[in-house]
């Protein structure tokens, strides 16, 4: 098996990284719930109406949910590349819609921080998530072949890229008609 070939100071290693799996589920109940300072789902749902995402609430909804679950799936180790392709896709949505006029730093609101979830995303993918996950205790930790994970990241950056596509930017509004003067 897969998991036990690793070494224990490895599969700790890993267990850590994982972590960020948790803040991903945080970030997406400041979404959908208000919690940890969030804004909570009206507010999040307008804020997804300005960028193009309509309908608002519902987009919003569905982002927040995506970042609970993929959170979740990558901090406990379930379900290999599922929650790592989930992760990606939602953070290319942000990086590009909301991120990327701003650079790199997150100092200017920048892409930073989509950039390093996307980077552990595809890195815990890769690697596996380590003796200590409940992939491994449930025996199918050998079962994410390099193929089936290329082909489910694949389809999480095609999520994320086909969700910037179908937004609606945001038009200008009309400049009011002025009253002819002569």
């Amino acid at each position: 098996m897969y998991a036990d070939t690793l070494s224990p100071t490895l599969s700790i290693g890993l267990l850590i990284a994982r972590l960020v799996g948790f803040v991903m589920a945080a970030h997406g109940t400041q979404k959908l719930f208000g919690w940890f300072g969030g804004y909570g789902l009206n507010k999040t749902g307008e804020f997804f109406a300005h960028l193009g995402f309509r309908p608002g609430r519902a987009l919003a909804a569905a982002a927040s949910l995506a970042e609970i679950a993929s959170g979740l799936l990558v901090a406990f180790g379930f379900l290999g590349p599922i929650g790592p392709a989930l992760m990606i896709s939602v953070m290319i949505v942000a990086m590009i819609t909301v991120h990327w006029e701003h650079g790199l730093f997150a100092s200017n609101n920048g892409i930073e921080v989509p950039l390093l979830y996307i980077v552990a995303a595809i890195a815990l993918a890769l690697t596996g998530y380590g003796r200590y996950s409940v992939d491994a205790w449930l025996g199918i930790a050998d079962r994410w072949t390099p193929a089936f994970t290329s082909i489910v990241l694949g389809v999480g950056v095609l999520g994320g890229l086909a969700n910037v596509a179908i937004r609606r930017r945001p038009t200008a509004a009309p400049e009011p008609a002025h009253a002819d003067r002569r």
